[in-house]
């Protein structure tokens, strides 16, 4: 059985879309998976699985969730092995404040026109003197350092910050 990680986009945001963890956890034991956990309120599901369609899923998570708790967020799933390259290849480990650098995750590979907003997003602050937030992809994530604070994600992927990403991670074992 492969490990999976699921990250609901837009629940528990602002009094919005609430989903206690318990009811999260018991769809996702409906839909057959195993070793079902939860990590913070913010949507974040570990579990085991024999498909490996993450796409797939993903797509049954979501239909399961609007159906049994009335909420449809997009839902992201990662294999552990998706999650451990993401850490892997995190182009900011040398910033030691883990809250200052984000990983967006996509369903798939990052939408096109991506990477241009990121350069037209950075030139626009560069030439108001506030360039300190960069932000790079590498294979299917997109990596955000914010020195200055974190302003609204991208619509098409779902964000943690780095302490998530590695404490999921962890969560997940070998």
């Amino acid at each position: 059985m492969a490990s999976h990680i699921a990250l609901l986009r837009g629940i528990n945001v602002g009094g919005r879309n609430k989903v206690a963890m318990a009811d999260l956890r018991d769809v996702v034991a409906g839909l057959g998976h195993t070793g079902v956990a939860t990590y913070i309120q913010s949507g974040n599901v570990l579990f085991t699985s024999d498909e490996t369609d993450t796409e797939a899923l993903g797509k049954a998570l979501e239909t399961a969730i609007a159906s049994k708790l009335g909420v449809q967020p997009s839902v992201i799933v990662l294999s552990r092995e998706e999650l451990a390259r993401a850490v892997r290849d995190n182009p900011y480990a040398g910033e030691p404040n883990p809250k200052l650098v984000h990983a967006v995750f996509f369903r798939g590979p990052v939408p096109p026109g991506t990477a241009e907003a990121i350069e037209a997003g950075q030139q626009r602050a560069a030439e108001r003197g506030s360039g300190r937030d960069s932000a790079r992809i590498v294979g299917t994530t997109l990596f955000v350092h914010t020195p200055d604070g974190f302003a609204s994600p991208t619509a098409a992927g779902t964000a943690r910050n780095w302490s998530t990403v590695t404490k999921l991670l962890a969560l997940c074992g070998d």
